[in-house]
């Protein structure tokens, strides 16, 4: 019923994150993030059926589905056991998400949106793609500059996808890192991305600007992320400021930054609030 209201007040997208099956296990390969029961199979699908006219975003990566919660196919560890010393098996972790890719796509997304920071990912998907005839079908979205960020937190409660030992900052970027930010922008338009991304948005707007000066013709998104959504749902309650204000002044600065594509939580609030906008015009 919410998704039924929100599209009928002019919703045209959605993005679609992968949460474990109740009855599934998480195991150190992923297992479970395009098994046929995958509650993110379930809702391609129920979502095609409902709402054909609906652009469906898949977010690609496999920290919901492994038992150590990293963003990758497997972590060696060279004591046997989780610990700081452990590396990533970069080759196996993007096969495994251009697998994992393929089958959203034959699912029925539209667009793939890797958010793993694995090197040379977006070309292995888009390898994968063009070999399973998706090559002119799906679009990737991909997280190129994805910050080791604390604004995660929210969502990763909630997704229950935190890392069990250490933390993802080995292979997200390191905050203050511009030019390495550049470079994995450069690096993932070279393989093929058809839109980049940069995460958090505002604390990374110098990024975006930063970005579209570069490749003007290359689509940038921005993810308001759980921190940021919940930095200001909170301070408003207590009275800091207004929440429709502060909301819309928050995605006109993206926009000006040079932001294509807003992904927000703010979506059914901003819905309501356009509607109540031309509402009142339309009584003037």
């Amino acid at each position: 019923d919410v998704l039924n209201d929100m599209v009928a007040q002019g919703l045209q997208s959605v993005i679609v994150f992968g949460i474990m099956s109740r009855n599934e296990s998480k195991d150190t390969f992923g297992t479970h993030a395009d098994s046929p029961s995958s509650p993110t199979i379930q809702a391609i699908r129920k979502l095609r059926e409902l709402y054909p006219g609906l652009l469906i975003v898949c977010d690609v990566c496999l920290c919901p589905f492994t038992s150590h919660g990293h963003c990758v196919h497997n972590v060696y560890h060279p004591k046997g056991i989780p610990d700081e010393d452990g590396y990533i098996i970069n080759e196996a972790s993007i096969q495994r998400l251009a697998e994992i890719a393929c089958s959203y796509a034959k699912a029925g997304c539209h667009v793939v949106a890797p958010s793993d920071m694995m090197d040379g990912r977006v070309k292995a998907i888009k390898d994968s793609l063009i070999k399973h005839g998706f090559g002119t079908k799906v679009s990737i979205l991909s997280y190129s500059a994805k910050f080791a960020s604390c604004f995660y937190g929210p969502f990763r409660d909630a997704a229950n996808s935190a890392p069990t030992f250490g933390d993802r900052s080995r292979y997200q970027l390191p905050m203050g890192s511009r030019n390495l930010a550049l470079r994995a922008i450069n690096r993932d338009i070279d393989e093929g991305a058809d839109i980049i991304m940069v995460k958090p948005a505002m604390p990374y707007l110098d990024i975006v600007r930063d970005a579209k000066d570069k490749h003007p013709k290359v689509p940038v998104a921005v993810y308001q992320v759980s921190g940021e959504y919940t930095m200001l749902y909170y301070a408003s309650k207590e009275g800091a400021f207004n929440l429709q204000s502060v909301v819309m002044e928050s995605l006109r600065s993206m926009r000006r930054a040079g932001a294509d594509v807003i992904i927000t939580y703010f979506v059914p609030k901003i819905l309501a609030w356009l509607q109540e906008r031309v509402a009142s015009i339309d009584a003037v």
